[in-house]
């Protein structure tokens, strides 16, 4: 049954946040006319402070602050590897954001496929990349409304059926008539609640966490036996020599994997210029400690004695929250994680919109459009995301979601080598990235259906296979093919498109007589 005093405090803070949304229009106004470019990335006037609330808004999402402690309660320490991946992330975005950011300046992209478009003068290669974006990030999409209806069923504020569902509906229609009519500026002043809310919330329930339990020490040793008195044979406190295989490319794997998705890299496009990127990335480490911290009190979960239903381990921080903290702070921490699931939300379908209207409409329906038509179709397929992210949750199961997205973070790796590897060098054929992005595809959805939709799959013979991300598999497969290729096509003759970008088609390394140092 739903506590009135926890319902109240959870609708004070969804009604702060819409609120909140108003004042979408005063951040950076620009008296240009409509274009894509001012709705989809803010005018690109979003200075260090904005762009790292934004990013790690959008990169640490709601479903994330509760996945990740529900695999730490299920299986323990290898849920910890969300932790090196996301810290690895910050020197690619470091290197990477700020070179595609200075390019797409001077194109007027806005998005990775225009990028790759430019760079490799292949429409074919550019509608590649721009529907791999879009398919991996419509279940991403999803899977922030199964965060929010995860963590509100566990604190008793979800209703289910009819009444469940329209409180999910109004959620998401507040956000879609926010994000419809301000574009990216309502997600970036979102992200500055959201990094409010969840920091104070965390910080209250670590505080109880801690006090009650007797510190971090008893926290992993009532949770190590509770364990062992469980006797679950995958989940433990440590790595055994088995997993480590896994957590590390795991790691690496979704860290190259996470800068290729279209929310990251909308997020990023929309910084005011390179050095607010570099000074972002240099603090998203800030929002890494939070992430550890949720992953600790999934931990706490399992220490506090917390028993989740089956099949639900991201419902085990909700139910501890419900247990620790009196309803109406419970509420407080309940809005905060819906609060996290709006920004990354509105990012997505933002970035799914943009890549649909200048990578499919403009290039093969409307070539002529104009930009005030281009965002009225962008605001309608970004409201037709969102909706079909309602249906996607309320239609099939959560697992589904769960599942695609699996397959998403595979998938989206399959445009590293195009975009990446082509911020550096255009030696790569477009043909030859063609070739390799197929059979990455193949590859990876194989390993990963066969395995039942477990993204580590096994290799080798014997009792004990080595266990590989499959992500990063496929990724080696994509590149061994894009490589060959390309030598085959160089000694046939085949020529590539013309590139437009004004980057050096090899990677070069200058040197700096004064200091010695070099860069790329």
């Amino acid at each position: 049954m739903t506590n009135a005093a926890m319902a109240v405090a959870f609708l004070a803070v969804i009604g702060g946040t819409s609120l909140l949304t108003i004042t979408a229009r005063r951040l950076h106004p620009s008296d240009r006319l409509p274009s894509l470019e001012g709705w989809a990335l803010a005018d690109r006037s979003l200075g260090p402070w904005w762009s790292w609330l934004l990013l790690g808004s959008t990169i640490f999402t709601a479903y994330t602050f509760t996945a990740i402690p529900g695999l730490a309660y299920g299986n323990g320490a290898p849920a910890f590897f969300a932790v090196p991946y996301t810290v690895m992330v910050c020197p690619l975005a470091f290197v990477l954001l700020p070179r595609l950011w200075d390019v797409a300046r001077r194109h007027g992209y806005v998005t990775a496929a225009d990028f790759v478009r430019g760079r490799y003068g292949s429409p074919l290669l550019a509608l590649v990349v721009a529907l791999t974006g879009i398919l991996a990030t419509m279940p991403y999409l999803a899977l922030q409304l199964l965060g929010i209806r995860a963590v509100l069923t566990a604190g008793g504020v979800y209703a289910r059926g009819a009444t469940g569902d329209l409180v999910m509906v109004a959620l998401f229609a507040g956000l879609a008539v926010a994000t419809y009519r301000h574009g990216l500026r309502a997600p970036t002043v979102i992200s500055a609640l959201k990094g409010l809310a969840i920091l104070t919330s965390l910080t209250a329930v670590c505080w109880l966490v801690l006090d009650r339990l007797g510190g971090p020490g008893a926290v992993f040793d009532l949770a190590a036996r509770r364990l062992a008195e469980a006797d679950t044979a995958d989940a433990s406190l440590f790595l055994s020599p088995e997993q480590q295989s896994a957590y590390a490319t795991l790691a690496l794997g979704s860290a190259l994997a996470l800068l290729m998705y279209p929310h990251v890299l909308t997020a990023g496009f929309a910084a005011s210029g390179p050095d607010s990127l570099r000074k972002a990335s240099v603090a998203l480490p800030a929002w890494t400690a939070v992430l550890a911290l949720f992953g600790f009190l999934g931990i706490a979960a399992v220490a506090w004695g917390v028993r989740a239903p089956g099949g639900s381990a991201e419902s085990a921080v909700p139910m501890l929250v419900d247990r620790l903290m009196p309803a109406p702070l419970a509420g407080l921490v309940f809005g905060a994680i819906t609060v996290g699931a709006m920004v990354p939300a509105a990012v997505m379908s933002i970035a799914a919109a943009t890549s649909f209207v200048r990578n499919v409409y403009v290039e093969y329906v409307h070539p002529t459009a104009t930009p005030k038509r281009q965002v009225r179709v962008a605001k309608a397929v970004s409201l037709t995301a969102k909706v079909g992210a309602v249906a996607f949750v309320f239609g099939l199961r959560g697992q589904d979601a769960i599942n695609l997205q699996l397959l998403g973070g595979v998938w989206i790796l399959q445009i590293f080598p195009a975009v990446a590897i082509g911020l550096f060098t255009r030696w790569l054929h477009p043909r030859a990235l063609l070739a390799g992005w197929a059979a990455g595809m193949a590859a990876g959805t194989f390993m990963v259906v066969r395995e039942g939709f477990s993204s580590v799959v096994p290799f080798g013979s014997g009792e004990q296979p080595l266990e590989i991300y499959a992500g990063l598999v496929a990724l080696l497969l994509n590149l061994a093919v894009a490589v060959v290729t390309t030598i085959v096509l160089e000694r046939t003759g085949a020529s590539g498109g013309a590139d437009s970008t004004q980057l050096p088609s090899r990677l070069m390394v200058r040197r700096h007589p004064e200091t010695g140092a070099t860069n790329p």
